[in-house]
Parts: structure tokens; C-alpha cells; sequence
């Protein structure tokens, strides 16, 4: 296995590599406004590696997954568009949508599991989906929370297996771990040569919730989900906060608490990721290891983090308000 994986992580790289090539000639970068949290011109797409990732573990150690691969690559293929050009948002979600119902073909949870959790599965699966895309926006972020979520995954599948009861393949999860390390390398610093783009923010977060839906249909425990609870909260809190503002949904913002740390609060972006990480990673092992009743520790988890975040959004939030408002008298001006 060492070899495998070794010769998978060079791929990885030489893959990352001639990417940024195509990239460069196509002209495919980010370009800063006033919504971004970066100031130069970077490359974007970088997080295709994941989709590369998960394709050579199924060349290397088998097509486990013909539906679930399939419907990967189909988002990643819609998202890589979206970042070459803008598609509309029905587009999206109309890909979005049947990328999900390949998932559950895989899973065979049509006729297994009843039609309105299938339901409500099916739209928290479309707004984990989007959640990542709005949480890729500082260096290291999208790279580090991804390792934060697979390392917990690895752990309990390697735990499972023990028994012989895995709920999913060790060697996936291998090979998309060393995807986000060569991410890591280019992304996780001051000045990022890449970023992941909605290729891989998409593709990351359907990876990420197979995985969890396998291991919770597997235990029949639901709050698995908290392996993204710090993204959850900070994505569903940030969104209300919109609706409360009246503002259109669709359009860019930096009102996300990692963005008014790394940008009104100026804490560096590795270190705002870091912190994202570090604590998402503390929720996992609190949830994996502490002797409580897992529905009693997800309440009290998810009560501290909203409190946290009202408490920090009431106390600098009027920093962003004062941002938002130069920004109207310079366009006046």
C-alpha cells in the first residue's frame, strides 16, 4: 500500500502542475473586488486535485464507487465551468441535485430509507454542497477544515474495520487526504499560488458527505453531521443574518465570521484557518471520544458555537457596517 500511495501522491503533484500550466494559458485566476479577501491575481481551480484525487484511488485500488464517482465528476465537471465562466444558479442546483441522486443510487437508500428523510437528506446534501463554496474565501481555509473533517473519518473507519464493519474504503480516503496535502502545499500560505475554486470546494464537500452518510446509515447515529458543525453554524447563522438585512442571497459578501476576522479584524488568513480547523477537529474528538450521550454533547456544541457567534458578530460586526458604508461614498465620489 505504502507504494501505492506514494506513487499516487506524485501524480497528485504532477497533475496540480500541468494544471496551473492550462490555467495560465486559459486565463483561469481569480481577480480581486471589493467582496474578495485576497488582493492579487490567483489561480483558481486548483482544488480539481481532489476529483484527480478520488479517480486514482479507483484506478489504483478498484471502481468501488461506479454512481458516486460518476456523480462526482459530474460536479466537479459543472463547477470547473463555473469557474471558467458563470453559469446561472438554476444550472447549478439542477447538478447539483442529480449529482446527490447518483450518491444515494450508490448508497441504495431509494426503497431502504423512508421518502421524506430521503428528502431532507437530499436538500442537506445540495446545502453542504453550497456551504463549502461559500466558506472557500481566505488561503488555507477549505484545505485545512477538509483535513480537520477526514481525519475523524479516518479514525472511525479504521475503528469499524477493525470488526469488519468499514463504511467506506480506507484507501479513498487516503488518496483524497494526500489531494488536500498537495492543495495545502500551494494554497496554505500568505501568498497562495492556487485557489480551490468551485471545483473543489464542490467536489471536497460531496466527498465529505458520503462519507458521513455512509458511517451514519452504517452506526445509525445522526450526529456524525457534527464532523461540519463549525461550517454549519457559521453558514446558516451568516445566512439569517442576510435575510434579516434584506439583502439578495445570490450576490458575494464577506459576512462570514472568518471574513470579518480576516479582513476587519486583519488576523492573518493561516492563522483564521488554523483556528477553523483546530476547533473543528476539538468538536470531532469531543464527539468520538467524551463518555456522553452524542444527542446531549451536539446540543451543548451547537448552543456555544451560536452564542460564540452572536457574541462576536454583535461586537464587531459594526466594523464590516463601517466598510460597507466607504465603499458607498467612494462610488459616489
Amino acid at each position: 500500500m505504502i507504494k501505492e500511495y506514494a506513487i499516487i501522491l506524485a501524480l497528485l503533484i504532477v497533475g496540480e502542475l500541468v494544471y496551473f500550466r492550462i490555467a495560465k494559458h486559459f486565463n483561469i485566476i481569480d481577480k480581486p473586488n471589493a467582496r474578495s479577501s485576497h488582493t492579487g491575481v490567483v489561480l483558481r481551480g486548483g482544488g480539481i486535485v481532489f476529483l484527480l484525487g478520488a479517480w486514482l484511488s479507483s484506478a489504483f485500488f478498484g471502481l468501488q464507487y461506479p454512481w458516486f464517482m460518476a456523480g462526482l465528476t459530474l460536479i466537479a465537471t459543472v463547477s470547473f465551468f463555473d469557474d471558467v465562466g458563470t453559469l446561472p444558479d438554476s444550472v447549478r442546483l439542477i447538478f447539483q441535485c442529480l449529482a446527490i441522486f447518483l450518491m444515494f443510487m450508490q448508497m441504495g437508500v431509494f426503497g431502504r430509507i423512508l421518502w421524506p428523510v430521503v428528502l431532507l437528506a437530499w436538500v442537506v446534501g445540495v446545502g453542504i454542497i453550497n456551504a463549502y463554496n461559500f466558506m472557500d474565501g481566505i488561503n488555507g481555509i477549505t484545505g485545512l477544515y477538509s483535513i480537520a473533517v477526514l481525519l475523524p473519518l479516518m479514525h472511525m473507519n479504521a475503528g469499524l474495520d477493525q470488526t469488519g464493519f468499514a463504511f467506506i474504503s480506507h484507501d479513498l480516503l487516503v488518496a483524497v487526504l494526500l489531494s488536500v496535502l498537495v492543495f495545502c502545499f500551494f494554497n496554505f500560505r500568505k501568498r497562495a499560488r492556487c485557489f480551490a475554486g468551485d471545483v473543489g470546494a464542490t467536489s471536497m464537500a460531496y466527498l465529505l458527505y458520503f462519507a458521513i452518510f455512509l458511517l451514519m446509515i452504517k452506526t445509525g447515529d445522526l450526529t456524525y453531521i457534527m464532523f461540519l458543525a463549525v461550517y454549519g453554524v457559521d453558514t446558516v447563522l451568516t445566512i439569517i443574518h442576510r435575510i434579516i438585512l434584506h439583502e439578495n442571497l445570490g450576490e458575494a459578501h464577506r459576512k462570514h465570521a472568518y471574513q470579518i476576522m480576516a479582513n476587519e479584524l486583519k488576523i492573518p488568513h493561516l492563522l483564521v484557518a488554523a483556528f477553523y480547523f483546530v476547533l473543528q477537529l476539538l468538536i470531532s474528538a469531543g464527539l468520538i471520544f467524551l463518555p456522553i450521550n452524542h444527542f446531549v454533547y451536539s446540543g451543548i456544541v451547537l448552543v456555544v458555537l451560536c452564542l460564540s457567534y452572536l457574541i462576536f458578530m454583535k461586537k464587531y460586526y459594526p466594523l464590516h457596517s463601517a466598510y460597507l458604508e466607504s465603499l458607498k461614498t467612494n462610488q459616489q465620489l
